[in-house]
């Protein structure tokens, strides 16, 4: 049975083709297992929405669901195209997942509306947008009330974006030990994730923890990469080498 809105096409992820004519979907099922979710991002999806169904998933999904992209999954022109495969069970290819919302419904019926409620999730989502976006624009503490709003609307997925951005509204507005608080707990939900440890590092910059600061950057470098050509993170670097630099010096 598909999702609301979505269409269950059979496939196996490691042959992303064209199924077999009459063969029933087969929809992988959730119980605490780990689930891959890939989004097609090739060009046909990427034009009918697979880039930002994307970014969608990866701010709803809870911790044990690994969302990232992929090429083609076959049937083009029926996407945005979402594989999905449970270890140690089955696979299959959903087409039209073409918004938020109808992705958020994929989750549910993965994972089961008792692990994942799809008007719950979307509404956090919205908050953390609105909130990020109030950021950008400097209002710190609107940022704030809203990631606070979302928090406490249990969703399930998405929690560690959410403490990683309210971080980040913390630390603009002076409350570091607050910021701090959210870094660690964005690290707790998603130990993988490279932004909650560069949170933690600035939180910890900012009250003159510059070693603990550096430890929190390596292990945001160790998890990726590729972070150490982006321009921000060269900037926390230089930053810190001058901070240690003078205690150095001091000491």
């Amino acid at each position: 049975m598909a999702a609301a809105g979505a269409t269950a096409i059979p496939c196996s992820l490691a042959s992303p083709r064209r199924p077999p004519r009459h063969r029933r979907p087969a929809t992988p099922r959730a119980s605490g297992e780990a689930v891959e979710i890939r989004v097609c991002t090739n060009r046909t999806c990427a034009r009918q929405g697979g880039r930002e169904v994307l970014a969608a998933l990866e701010g709803l999904a809870p911790p044990r669901v690994d969302v990232s992209s992929c090429g083609c999954l076959g049937r083009c022109g029926a996407g945005p195209n979402i594989g999905a495969s449970v270890s140690g069970g089955g696979a299959a290819v959903f087409g039209h997942v073409g918004t938020a919302a109808r992705a958020a419904h994929l989750l549910e019926h993965l994972l089961g509306a008792s692990e994942f409620d799809a008007a719950a999730g979307l509404a956090a989502l919205a908050a953390r947008e609105k909130a990020e976006a109030a950021i950008e624009k400097g209002d710190a503490a609107e940022a704030e009330a809203l990631l606070t709003e979302a928090i406490q609307m249990n969703a399930c997925g998405g929690l560690h974006l959410v403490y990683r951005s309210r971080s980040k509204a913390r630390l603009s507005m002076g409350n570091v030990t607050g910021a701090l608080a959210d870094a660690e707990e964005a690290t707790k939900i998603a130990p993988k994730f490279p932004q909650a440890h560069l949170s933690r590092g600035d939180a910890l910059f900012a009250m003159e923890e510059y070693r603990a600061a550096e430890d929190a950057y390596a292990d945001a470098l160790d998890l990726d990469p590729s972070i150490r050509r982006t321009k921000s993170f060269r900037a926390r670097l230089e930053k810190l080498r001058q901070k240690l630099a003078s205690v150095d010096v001091s000491s």
